[in-house]
Formats: structure tokens, C-alpha cells, sequence
């Protein structure tokens, strides 16, 4: 099961890794502690990390993923703008942390997102540009339930 991808150099040194949240990574205390911490761990190795996340905030993480994982570095204040409650981060695991948030809502196109490879240089991530290329040889069977009516 791929829950994320993981970018290596090519001694073997993972270096990032890009991960799209799946409800399972929300919807239990549990399973949003256990991905937090995860992410926690992997910054504090020195991973860089691009985080996904197109699920509304619940209960859990009212402020979204991102303050629930930058808490763990510094206490901020943030908050998500309510009409755009879905959160894109790219995260510099460096001596300093840094974050990169883009907010989004359902309907958006999804902007282009930096994977760091190191402090100072990352390559670029077309979220948008990717998801339209699969949604293109999506089965059109699967498509029309999912589809919203044109009006």
C-alpha cells in the first residue's frame, strides 16, 4: 500500500517526501496523532515534506493539518481563510523550519508546490497539471458519479 513518496538520493538518503491525506489520516484522534507525529519525526530528521491535504478540517485539527504539524516546531497563531478550507504545505526541514502554505478550496485549480531537495533548492510540484493528466485516463465509467452537473 503507497501511502506517500519518498525521494532518495541516490546513496539511499531520503531527503523528502509527499504525502496526500486520506481520510484515515483524519478521521480519529488516533490516526491524526499518528500521522502528526510522523510528520514531526521525518521534519526533525531532516526530511522535507510536501503535505496534501483536500479534506476539510474536523473536530480534530480545526485549524487544518498544517497548524496541527507546526505546532510542533512553533506555537503561531493561524487560521484557515473559510472559504478556502483545504491546505497545501511544503515543508524546509532545515536547522530552521520553514513553511510554505497555500490554502484552496474544492473547485481550485491546485497550485504548483515546492519539494525541497535542500534548504535553499527544491524542484517544482504541478499539483494541478498531474491531477488533470490522471483525471484524463480516469475510467469515464468512474467518472460520472463523481462528476458535479453542468449548469
Amino acid at each position: 500500500r503507497a501511502d506517500y513518496l519518498a525521494v532518495y538520493l541516490s546513496q539511499g538518503q531520503l531527503i523528502a517526501v509527499i504525502e496526500i491525506l486520506s481520510p484515515g489520516n483524519k478521521d480519529n484522534t488516533n490516526g491524526l496523532r499518528t500521522f502528526v507525529r510522523k510528520a514531526g519525526k521525518l521534519l526533525r530528521r531532516g526530511v522535507h515534506l510536501l503535505i496534501v491535504d483536500l479534506f476539510p478540517p474536523s473536530v480534530r485539527d480545526p485549524r487544518g493539518i498544517h497548524k496541527a504539524i507546526w505546532d510542533q516546531f512553533k506555537e503561531e497563531p493561524f487560521d484557515l481563510p473559510p472559504d478556502k478550507p483545504l491546505t497545501l504545505a511544503s515543508y524546509v526541514a532545515g536547522s530552521e523550519k520553514v513553511a510554505y502554505v497555500e490554502n484552496v478550496a474544492v473547485g481550485d485549480p491546485l497550485p504548483d508546490m515546492p519539494i525541497f531537495l535542500t534548504e535553499d533548492h527544491y524542484v517544482p510540484c504541478p499539483l494541478e497539471a498531474s491531477y488533470q493528466v490522471s483525471w484524463s485516463v480516469f475510467p469515464a465509467a468512474l467518472k460520472g458519479p463523481l462528476e458535479l452537473p453542468t449548469k
